[in-house]
């Protein structure tokens, strides 16, 4: 079986083609949407998913959640005294979404189709690949959150639509894709992004607000700051369906609290609105299409339920957005459709992909300028982003100096003019005859698939000389090195999955107790100890009880408010 996988900043999502149609697989605990965080237990057993998130504001040594962001980066995250990378972190949560498919549809999990932002750079999409190895998984390609989107939303009647634009707004990434439809082809006209906004951001404005609102100060404790943090999302949200919201916290045993309006947020938070306008007018220069033209602006990722990204989109477009898609829904949804056409199902024969290069490919040469003074380090294009995949282009070069013998070409991903600022793919050279300064000329050919595929062919007209280099996506680690990092990976305890739900509630108790003073906090203490005592009885139907009534219990005291 070939799943879908959204793997995001805030929470990741499995699902399958089956039966026709795209389907979400539930988690242990029957939520279709399994949060993206990692927590070690003090006997270093590990939590995935909900028991992870509830121990963040109580253990944030132990917890990471948000890691997402530094896929690519080599920047170590510590759980406790252990070490892990992003990719460690990811590949435990794409073993446990492994695990739930194959526990609920009860048939191995061959393969999978992994979501990733559509501007992640070379190095972010290896990481991704590489995470998915380490869990277990063939990785059978990775398909761009938004392009996953438009699939989700085209499927469903398989009309031909004229240019639309899917604004993904997740957790910890922008995307921005314009696609059109037409006799079953899918094709994706451009994409623009920006990795470092989201949903998390704004809840920093949040956590400014309330800070300069109560004259807070909570230094670098990272107890407090994971517990200003959890309370800025519970206000983020709440303000999703009302004009104002309390901010309420507990810290060194006090509670305070301070009430929110919308409008506060959107002032707050027009440095961030403005900055989803860059990559929505960078999408739409780049495929020629108008705001006018556009049909529909379809809206996906868990951060377009605020009303003020809904407010800007309208105030941008000039008319209101569709919501016919979930949208946390629609994302894995469509990483579900691609799995179906990997693996050829006959419900898919008519329907085609196209994709996008969402980085400009080049290399590096040397240009001298009206003064003669010769710059090195400086980017040549070929292939411009937004080229419609697959594509091949050539351009041809000349030697720079006198009596040169060899042509160097680094081959690099990005934006700026200047190498040192772009992403280096890997380099190839060959031998030229020495003679004048542009008397040899050698051609540089890129060929780029849907796949991640490059190919860059370089050839001397003059010698018939030629090297070839081959970037591809889908690397594998070397053979050692991975099953050392899976052997690493697999000592860590994970914790067994029927136990899932008794951990989750456990750590909810737990930064429960922490967020409340009084009587509540006497209340929730009184709570844990009868559930710990439920678990030592080892009774399943006892277990089972005490599960649903502390449950609900918690629901009623988080419900309350201080004011």
């Amino acid at each position: 079986m070939i799943v879908g996988i959204d793997l995001g900043t805030t929470n990741s999502a499995v699902s399958r083609w089956h039966g026709g149609r795209a389907e979400l697989i539930p988690n242990s605990l029957g939520d279709f949407l399994t949060p993206s965080a990692v927590s070690l237990t003090e006997d270093e057993q590990v939590l995935v998913g909900m028991a992870a998130r509830e121990r963040q504001s109580v253990y944030p040594d132990r917890t990471a959640t948000a890691f997402k962001r530094l896929m690519g980066s080599q920047k170590p995250i510590f759980l406790g005294r252990i070490q892990f990378t992003a990719e460690d972190l990811s590949s435990l949560v794409l073993r446990s979404l492994k695990e739930d498919a194959e526990r609920h549809c009860g048939e191995e999990v061959t393969g999978a189709v992994i979501t990733v932002p559509a501007y992640f750079n070379d190095r972010q999409r290896k990481a991704t690949r590489r995470a998915g190895e380490l869990a277990g998984l063939k990785v059978e390609r990775l398909v761009n959150e938004p392009t996953a989107a438009a699939l989700a939303y085209g499927i469903v009647d398989r009309e031909d639509r004229e240019p639309f634009l899917v604004f993904d707004l997740g957790g910890g990434t922008f995307d921005v894709s314009i696609v059109e439809i037409f006799d079953g082809i899918i094709e994706v006209r451009a994409s623009a992004g920006d990795n470092r906004l989201g949903g998390e951001d704004f809840n920093d404005v949040i956590v400014d607000l309330a800070k300069a609102k109560l004259n807070l100060s909570v230094g670098s404790q990272a107890k407090a700051v994971e517990v200003v943090r959890a309370a800025a999302e519970r206000t983020r949200r709440a303000l999703s369906e009302a004009d104002t919201a309390m901010f309420d916290v507990v810290l060194r045993d006090i509670a305070i609290s301070t009430e929110i309006s919308a409008a506060e947020f959107e002032d707050a938070a027009a440095p961030l609105l403005d900055r989803l306008r860059e990559p929505v007018l960078r999408a739409m220069r780049d495929s020629n299409i108008r705001a006018e033209t556009m049909s529909e602006i379809v809206m996906v990722g868990g951060a377009t339920r605020m009303p003020i990204i809904r407010k800007t989109v309208t105030r941008m477009f000039s008319r209101f957005p569709n919501s016919a898609v979930h949208p946390d829904h629609a994302i894995a949804l469509g990483a579900a459709v691609q799995a179906g056409l990997k693996a050829r199902d006959a419900d898919l024969a008519e329907i085609r992909l196209t994709d996008v290069c969402p980085y400009t490919l080049g290399v590096n040469i040397a240009e001298t300028d009206h003064r003669g003074v010769v710059h090195n380090g400086v980017f040549a294009p070929i292939l411009e982003r937004n080229t419609v995949l697959p594509a091949s282009r050539i351009h041809r070069f000349q030697t720079m100096y006198p009596q040169q013998k060899k042509v160097e070409f680094g081959i690099y991903q990005g934006e700026s003019r200047s190498v040192a600022a772009n992403v280096k793919l890997g380099e190839v050279s060959i031998a030229v005859p020495p003679r004048a300064v542009g008397e040899i000329v050698i051609d540089c050919r890129f060929s780029y698939d849907v796949s991640g595929l490059l190919e860059v062919d370089v050839s001397v007209p003059a010698t018939g000389e030629k090297r070839q280099l081959v970037v591809q996506d889908n690397e594998d680690l070397d053979v050692g090195e991975l099953e050392e990092r899976r052997a690493a990976l697999a000592e860590l305890k994970i914790h067994p999955r029927d136990q899932a739900g008794n951990r989750a509630l456990i750590g909810r108790a737990e930064r429960c107790y922490e967020s409340f003073v009084g009587e509540r906090r006497e209340i929730i203490g009184q709570l844990l100890a009868y559930f710990e005592g439920a678990l030592a009885s080892q009774d399943p139907r006892v277990i089972a009880e005490a599960l649903t009534m502390v449950s609900s219990r918690l629901d009623e005291v988080e419900g309350e408010r201080y004011l």
